[in-house]
């Protein structure tokens, strides 16, 4: 399976098949339910007869190394009580399994509710205070991904072939041009790094039927500083209102969240990864071939100039942080 193809149902019938034989998850597989894709793979609803699952097919088949450092950082946190559902693995104890020419990756199914911004701010706030209280370290540097500028030749550049190949979102970006590469003054280093979630973003911290949450999507984990993701939660789930990130921020302190917000700086990571999103979706969205593929990725550059974030938006969170802090 590869990304832009649509699979037929023989395909995902020996998909079913093959998955439910490698990770030995009994008898009469089926693939129940459309896949839902995301931005590094898509994610296939599969019940066999001991259960239900998640079977995720990457577009790029990951390092073996990589995914056994993202699975035991997520048994971890499961031991630790932090909610997201458990790897499954191989008999003979691996992570990925070939089925065919697909690498898959199995879990076990949880179900949860569309996404939703408006998620109670408390408690996500005591979600990722759980988070972050299960300390591993993790070697390597940060990504440029969570640290570096795109800079603002790349940004004039990208907003001219942007505006000359006639993209939905020329003129917005074109106007944040400034914003953006002014912001960009303020990104710098983490002063701390060990393993973070690193995309705690409202697709990947979802509520369920039952009232609480849960956080999917944890193969992006790596070195990070975790007083920088406060920042993205304070902007993805407080949606411009400085009450909702007060409540946020307040629970996660309250409920023994181990990082704080003391600065612009710890704005980095929020500033680095919309601007590398937007930057992504623009290329992507340049390059595409089919109408599906630049309608996906001109919703991936919305995410970051439909709700940009600014310099006001900087000075809110740290406002807000400073008046909790105290």
């Amino acid at each position: 399976m590869t990304e832009g193809t649509s699979p037929t149902e023989g395909e995902l019938a020996d998909l079913a098949r093959g998955v439910a034989a490698a990770y030995r998850l009994g008898t009469d597989a089926r693939i129940d339910g459309p896949a839902e894709r995301g931005q590094l793979g898509q994610v296939w609803p599969l019940t066999t007869s001991t259960g239900r699952y998640a079977v995720k097919v990457p577009f790029t088949p990951p390092q073996p190394e990589d995914v056994a450092e993202d699975a035991a950082y997520q048994d971890t946190l499961l031991a630790a009580g932090v909610s997201l559902p458990a790897v499954v693995r191989t008999p003979e104890g691996q992570v990925l399994a070939a089925v065919g020419d697909t690498v898959v990756r199995v879990y076990e199914w949880v179900d949860i509710a569309p996404r939703d911004r408006w998620l109670d701010p408390a408690a996500v706030g005591r979600a990722v205070a759980a988070i972050h209280a299960v300390d591993v370290p993790c070697d390597g540097p940060v990504d440029a991904w969570f640290t570096e500028p795109v800079g603002g030749a790349a940004w004039h550049r990208l907003a001219e072939r942007a505006t000359s190949a006639g993209a939905p979102f020329a003129a917005d970006l074109e106007r944040l041009v400034p914003e953006f590469t002014a912001l960009e003054e303020l990104l710098r280093p983490p002063v701390r790094a060990r393993r973070c979630h690193r995309d705690l973003w409202a697709d990947n911290l979802r509520g369920t039927p039952s009232g609480g949450l849960v956080v999917l999507d944890w193969e992006n984990a790596g070195p990070a500083d975790p007083a920088q993701e406060l920042p993205m939660l304070m902007l993805e789930f407080g949606v411009g209102d400085p009450g909702r990130m007060r409540e946020l921020y307040a629970a996660y302190l309250t409920s023994g969240g181990t990082s704080r917000i003391t600065g612009a700086a710890d704005c980095t990571m929020l500033i680095a990864t919309l601007g590398h999103i937007v930057e992504e979706g623009v290329r992507r969205w340049l390059r595409a071939t089919t109408a599906e593929d630049r309608e996906h990725n001109a919703a991936w550059v919305a995410e970051g100039v439909g709700d940009p974030v600014t310099r006001e938006v900087v000075a809110m969170i740290t406002t807000v942080a400073a008046e909790v802090n105290a």
